[in-house]
């Protein structure tokens, strides 16, 4: 085994942005094998978590993430192919960095668990316990080699966050079914089942209501309703246009 030639790494624009800053503007670096490390291994050593590729050619044959490389040869890591799909119903865990984008997904209808006091051994086990897809920013997280499935989340604000994961997954979506507080799956409510917890003004403007099955919390449509359309709205066009024509079709 030959491991003083070093193999070339090249990574594509949009994954660029994890790799240390000399190496962001042309794109690719230069590792030594030894002999024991796979390309995975090399590849997340250049800060790309594997969560976020789709593939690996060397010297343009697709190969495993687990092949040890000989020595030389050039690596093209390929990003993760848009929507992803993952095996079984889309779920969602966030850390806990993201309650404002927890609420969002909720909003939409998605399946969505957030806890804000959990560390990541916990998520962890739950996000493999439940088979959710683990959202996060932290890149140590997504390499812990036990996680079932997870995904960085681009963006510093909230809607620019849920704009990402909707074009990563392309979910369908429910909107006004879930509870933004805690997840819950909401139902219809008659108005005097509720009345007791409304104030004057509700009472008297209001006559549909939802309760969640879980916390109870009771929901209307109130003064932050068009904003909160304005978001379904919005969500449900990046969905349409993430998905493929097929998935259109179909």
């Amino acid at each position: 085994m030959d491991t003083n030639r070093p193999l070339h790494v090249r990574f594509p624009a949009e994954l660029r942005f994890f790799l240390a800053p000399q190496y962001r503007a042309g794109g690719a670096a230069d590792a030594a094998p030894d002999g024991t490390s796979t390309l995975g291994h090399v590849v997340e050593a250049l800060g790309v978590p594997l969560t976020e590729v789709g593939g690996l050619l060397l010297d343009g044959a697709d190969v495993p993430f687990s092949r040890i490389p000989a020595g030389g040869g050039t690596v093209d890591v390929r990003p993760v192919a848009r929507p992803q799909q993952p095996d079984g119903p889309l779920r969602f865990l966030l850390d806990v960095h993201f309650g404002s984008l927890a609420r969002r997904l909720r909003l939409i209808g998605l399946d969505t668990a957030y806890h804000n006091d959990m560390d990541d051994p916990e998520l962890v086990v739950q996000a493999n316990a439940e088979h959710r897809v683990l959202l996060t920013q932290d890149r140590g997280l997504l390499r812990r080699k036990n996680l079932w499935c997870g995904a960085y989340v681009r963006g510093t604000k909230a809607d620019a966050q849920l704009d990402d994961v909707l074009r990563r997954f392309a979910p369908a979506l429910r909107p006004w079914t879930r509870c933004t507080a805690c997840n819950g799956v909401l139902e219809p409510a008659a108005k005097e089942d509720v009345a007791g917890r409304l104030a004057d003004g509700t009472r008297r403007t209001q006559d549909v209501f939802a309760r969640c099955r879980d916390c109870d919390q009771v929901y209307w449509r109130g003064a932050h309703h068009a904003h909160l359309e304005a978001v379904v709205a919005e969500a449900e066009r990046t969905v349409v246009a993430a998905r493929t024509p097929e998935e259109l079709r179909g």
